[in-house]
């Protein structure tokens, strides 16, 4: 029987973002992975001093719950050596619960909800739909706790109309975001018949359907006065799946940007030799990189800055004494590899692509160049690159948009300018970027992975044989 098995990366990686719904979901799996790889959780709000970074040690910490970095320190490590970094981010375009969420119209509970990002906002009608995020749990003690919730079930669907009262709709499929892109929760003759109706003073019950917080509470084993608040995002159930004749795709929501995040995490955690790394290898997953990034967690804000600066001031164990300049002395040595997923080429507008960059895949991850520094690769950043994969036969590819087409951009120009810092912009190639059910390549994950693992392997040995100021 003709089944091809595809590669164990990519069903490691669609089992994780089957777990991984929302940013929040997504930091924290990726917690799960550098635990079980020997990383200690430690706090911004902690000195890092007193001997707790060591070299060889890993560690980590998150911001907002939806934000993560991770570090772990050469074995030949001293102030003022560089940093080997890969930043990604872990959010999606998506929709977002409204503060206020409770509609009811023609006899049917609706949720309302806040547009996240530049989605294809047409996929997301006719599809089985649930909710997942972080809900702010009120103890016993008084005290808030951050509590992940994922309902599994389908929950909310956003039907669209029918043929025959809209004739025109396969000619031009339009709507008003607002009125017509509401998920329907329930009939408003079911929901009563439950018996499940506002309590007095309970805010959330005030604001969102009672409803959707019994089955929120429910799913969490609280009490609905125990919800205080909540940053919930409506998700597709159908879950991420391998698919094709010889089972070469990834069928699956949010490979932009979960895919780049899981390959930088695992090439952090299975990355050799760092007794003998001169350099920090980090890894940095961001959130809101959809909007902007200019958030306490996104890329703009000072995340990055201010733990390159605090590691690069800190006594690390057996270092020896921290330079004046350390932080300084260290951007000139390090390199930052933004990871965002790659548009791959479209056989159905195939004319969308500039005609010499055809990015494929499984002919692996791909740097994106832009004139402009819409991407902020250079030569010599994307030589960096190119001399790993061609020392390790690993298959890497260019980009570049077309002159008459728009180009998006990436974490890669603020970090880059933000700080001062060599910076190359790659991603594994994808179809349907954007929309609520993505393609990708199976053999591209163990690609991405691979890429990002030597890099952090060898970046500080290699570093030295430019000199380019």
């Amino acid at each position: 029987m003709f089944n091809p098995t595809a590669p164990q990366e990519a069903q490691d990686f669609i089992d994780f973002v089957n777990k991984s719904p929302s940013p929040f979901h997504c930091t924290f799996e990726a917690a799960e992975i550098l635990k079980k790889a020997g990383y200690k959780e430690i706090k911004e709000r902690d000195s890092w001093n007193n001997g707790l970074i060591e070299r060889q040690g890993k560690y980590y910490f998150t911001r907002n719950g939806s934000a993560l970095v991770a570090f772990q320190v050469g074995g030949k490590y001293n102030p003022g050596n560089g940093f080997s970094i890969i930043g990604a981010h872990t959010d999606s375009p998506c929709l977002k619960l409204k503060p206020v969420s409770k509609k009811n119209k023609s006899g049917y509970l609706e949720v309302g909800v806040q547009l996240y990002g530049g989605g294809l906002w047409h996929t997301w009608f006719d599809r089985d739909l649930s909710v997942a995020g972080r809900v702010l749990v009120e103890q016993e003690d008084g005290t808030f706790k951050h509590t992940l919730v994922k309902i599994d079930r389908p929950i909310l669907r956003i039907p669209t109309i029918a043929i025959h009262l809209d004739r025109g709709a396969n000619e031009s499929f339009s709507f008003n975001k607002e009125t017509q892109l509401a998920p329907i929760l329930a009939t408003e003759a079911k929901a009563q018949l439950t018996g499940i109706v506002a309590t007095e003073g309970v805010e959330s019950e005030a604001h969102h359907h009672p409803l959707l917080i019994r089955v929120l509470a429910d799913e969490m084993n609280v009490q609905p006065q125990q919800i205080r608040d909540f940053e919930l995002a409506v998700y597709d159930t159908q879950l991420s799946t391998i698919g094709g004749a010889c089972n070469e795709f990834i069928f699956s929501p949010r490979l932009d940007n979960e895919e780049m995040s899981y390959c930088a995490i695992r090439a952090l955690t299975e990355a050799t030799d760092i007794e003998n790394d001169a350099n920090i290898r980090l890894v940095a997953l961001f959130d809101n990189e959809e909007i902007g990034s200019q958030t306490a967690h996104g890329a703009d804000s000072n995340l990055l800055p201010v733990t390159l600066q605090r590691l690069a001031n800190t006594h690390v164990v057996d270092c020896s004494d921290v330079s004046l300049t350390a932080f300084e002395e260290s951007i000139h040595k390090s390199i930052l590899v933004s990871a965002d997923m790659a548009h791959a080429w479209h056989p159905n507008y195939s004319d969308k692509h500039e005609e010499n960059h055809h990015p494929q895949m499984h002919k692996g991850t791909v740097i994106k160049v832009n004139a402009n520094q819409r991407y902020a690769t250079t030569a010599v950043t994307s030589l960096v690159l190119k001399e790993l994969a061609k020392k390790h036969q690993i298959p890497i590819q260019e980009f570049v948009v077309r002159n008459d087409s728009s180009c998006g951009s990436t974490i890669g120009p603020m970090l880059s300018a933000k700080l001062g810092l060599r910076t190359v912009d790659i991603g594994n190639p994808q179809l349907s970027m954007h929309s609520i059910r993505e393609m990708g390549g199976t053999d591209d994950v163990a690609h991405g992975i691979k890429l990002l693992r030597v890099f952090y392997e060898e970046f500080a040995v290699l570093e030295q044989k430019f000199i380019v100021d």
